[in-house]
């Protein structure tokens, strides 16, 4: 049928208009997985914005990083490592003698802990302010090493949990889910567990050395690491048989969830939900399964430096 030229506009004019709905730029972003590896050789998978965000903590570590850089420079180099400063974080009674500048050093150490070590200064940080290099000064120098070989090609429960959880630990980790990396581990969790036959082996430990073993780059300083979290950073008995002091640590959780985060915990109670039944990893692993390994142990062993 023939239009004429105003019937023509007139069918444009009022013809239907079809929107094309196109996702939202957030939407988007959210469906594009990126896949990296972390600073300790883990690969992250996630969305863009959980890169960006990773992106964020990283520049602030790096920030804090040229913090402890310059005060290297003013205050001399391991001026955090000095006995009469690096014994103020542990707790010990301020005496009459010691120096203002001693004092500051601390202050301002306890300061630089809680925002954060650079990774490049963590193995030697944890390991002098944690209690482990004076916890080692203690034993003859081949402890470790003499521990290893008694206790090699010996059975017992606890050895044969850990094999059984090696292959559990992180895999696909391009060192830890390896040969060398499951005997590097093996050895510190069995030489441990015939340190202390109370804790012996817990399930949990092997995330937690893992993650130390990746930090601290020798074994032996792994080790030593985790015997003064185990024998005096963490609360008692977290890894014997009762694990009573895993739950001292679910009462306290959950007292603080109350005290800061009140609505949350009306609605778990009237949910009638038990936190334990997720926090527990929480405790027992220091957070190494839940949250990524740039942030996680690191975040868990500063925050116990901190209030040591």
């Amino acid at each position: 049928m023939y239009q004429t030229h105003s019937q023509r506009e007139f069918a444009i004019e009022f013809q239907p208009q079809i929107h094309i709905l196109r996702p939202s730029i957030h939407s988007r972003r959210a469906n594009i997985v990126v896949k990296f590896q972390d600073l300790y050789g883990f690969t992250v998978e996630g969305n863009v914005d959980d890169v960006n965000i990773l992106n964020e903590v990283r520049e602030k570590v790096r920030q804090q990083g040229r913090v402890w850089w310059a005060l290297e420079a003013s205050k001399g180099a391991n001026w955090y490592l000095q006995p009469q400063v690096s014994s103020l974080t542990e707790g010990i009674a301020l005496k009459s003698s010691l120096k203002l500048s001693n004092l500051t050093n601390a202050i301002t150490l306890k300061r630089l802990i809680r925002k954060g070590i650079p990774p490049v200064l963590r193995p030697k940080v944890w390991f002098s302010l944690s209690g482990a290099a004076k916890k080692k000064s203690t034993v003859p120098e081949s402890y470790y090493s003499d521990l290893t070989k008694a206790v090699e090609g010996k059975v017992t429960a606890a050895t044969k949990q850990i094999d059984h959880d090696l292959p559990r630990t992180f895999p696909g980790h391009p060192w830890l889910d390896t040969p060398e990396g499951h005997s590097a581990l093996r050895r510190v969790l069995v030489g441990y567990s015939f340190r202390d036959s109370d804790v012996g082996y817990c399930q949990g430990l092997n995330y937690v050395a893992a993650l130390l073993l990746l930090v601290m780059k020798t074994e032996e300083d792994a080790f030593w690491m985790l015997a003064v979290l185990l024998e005096n950073v963490l609360v008692s008995d977290c890894y014997t048989n009762n694990l009573s002091g895993c739950h001292v640590e679910q009462r306290v959780f959950q007292d603080l969830l109350v005290k800061k985060c009140p609505r949350i915990a009306t609605q778990l109670e009237e949910l009638e939900f038990d936190v334990s039944l997720v926090a527990t990893e929480w405790f027992l692993c220091l957070f190494s399964k839940s949250l990524p390994s740039e942030v996680g142990l690191p975040l868990s062993l500063s925050c116990a430096l901190s209030l040591s």
